[in-house]
């Protein structure tokens, strides 16, 4: 028997997901009005948390924050069934989900941290991919019903707060490179030019090859030889902002990447390759 708390878009795409699988799954929601559509599809509602987890033996939750996740446990907590486990998919804090992991430990509560990175649609297709931190035991435990809900599944180890971080990262890097899509969008209409024949360059030039290659080294803090030396890519953001500016417009991301550009130069890394943007200077 399945819970599932939290029926926003992502919770609604599960839980549609797994009714279609035939599974029984009982669905709560802050604001009730949200799981209408989903009883339609066969789920029981439930009134409460605590309504919600009598006598389930996985209790998931797709939840907007720590504090949401934390009031929600408060009130299932009670009533929660000896040996249940609780899959938490909420894109929380680091220091946060490690407390939480802590705390159900103390109270002998089975829990694993589970954010995702999909969509909606990929909820209910049951692809893209799952992070998955906590006991390896509990892991085992529920890991076929998991890799039921995602196209991959990443175990990353016991560590409770791994999946949280590994998480951000991601989010991290996705919002880097939708900001600086933004720029070039922005860029391109300020030069008049099209912005969707702007975005075609990206059809033979890859740049998140990045990751494989330059973040390799930025990791290892290996920023020499020099293949595209840091104050070369300085210059080359100084005709970013040039032009922008002769355009009559101004780029919105840009300009914190020469701020911090010229920091890392001023200590000393103008020659060394633009990986050296990740040198550990304050």
């Amino acid at each position: 028997m399945t819970a599932f708390l939290g029926s926003g878009l992502m919770g609604s795409g599960f839980v549609g997901a797994m009714l279609a699988r035939g599974e029984g799954v009982t669905v709560w929601n802050r604001t009730a009005s949200r799981t209408s559509d989903l009883a339609a599809q066969g789920a029981k509602v439930a009134a409460t948390p605590g309504e919600a987890v009598r006598g389930m033996t996985r209790v998931h939750l797709a939840l907007l924050d720590d504090a949401a996740v934390d009031d929600v446990l408060d009130q299932l907590l009670p009533h929660l069934e000896p040996g249940a486990v609780i899959v938490d998919h909420s894109t929380t804090a680091v220091q946060s989900t490690a407390a939480r992991a802590r705390r159900l430990e103390q109270r002998s509560i089975k829990f694993l941290h589970a954010p995702v990175f999909m969509g909606p649609a990929n909820a209910r297709s049951a692809t893209g991919s799952m992070l998955v931190a906590g006991p390896k035991e509990v892991y085992d435990a529920v890991r076929v019903d998991l890799e039921k809900m995602t196209g991959k599944v990443r175990f990353l180890g016991e560590r409770a707060d791994l999946a949280a971080a590994y998480k951000l990262f991601g989010n991290m890097f996705l919002m880097f490179v939708i900001s600086g899509i933004a720029d070039v969008i922005t860029f391109a209409r300020e030069l008049e030019i099209e912005p969707l024949d702007a975005l075609t360059v990206f059809k033979d030039f890859n740049p998140v090859t990045q990751i494989s290659g330059r973040g390799q080294r930025m990791a290892m803090k290996e920023f020499s030889p020099a293949a595209f030396e840091l104050s070369a890519a300085r210059k080359d953001i100084r005709l970013m902002l040039d032009s922008a500016a002769t355009a009559g417009g101004a780029l919105h991301f840009v300009p914190a990447i020469a701020q911090r550009f010229d920091t890392i130069i001023a200590a000393g890394y103008g020659s060394d390759d633009i990986a050296a943007v990740a040198a550990e200077v304050p």
